[in-house]
């Protein structure tokens, strides 16, 4: 039978600047480990600690700007595009610009505190 998702369940961010977080599945609102899927409200001013997580992250760009740094570089990913960041990889996230940024974010499996790997120094 189909699993019916009535409201997401806020959970916490990291970062300098309070996030909203609704996770629609995962582990924390439908108790899934394969893959979280939840919808991400960041303010302007909004940066994380950089991460290397276990997981693949799909993100996709609804609104503003996610600013995306990684071993190599950076890149902005705006309004209608999205970016992959695979298991591993470091990078770390941010929303520089006035607007702050509205997107999905994916992740195969799912996000857990145990598998993001945060930077220890910040």
């Amino acid at each position: 039978m189909p699993e019916f998702i009535s409201a997401p369940t806020i959970v916490a961010a990291a970062g300098n600047k309070p996030k909203v977080i609704r996770e629609f599945f995962g582990r924390v609102n439908s108790k899934t480990d394969a893959v979280s899927i939840a919808r991400m409200s960041s303010p302007a001013g909004w940066i994380e600690p950089g991460q290397t997580p276990d997981f693949d992250e799909y993100t996709l760009v609804l609104g503003g700007t996610l600013r995306v740094e990684h071993e190599r570089g950076v890149f902005d990913v705006t309004a209608g595009q999205a970016v992959l960041t695979r298991a591993g990889e470091w990078v770390r996230y941010s929303t520089p610009g006035d607007e702050g940024a509205e997107y999905v974010a994916v992740c195969l499996p799912a996000f857990s505190p145990s598998s993001v790997h945060r930077d220890a120094s910040e």
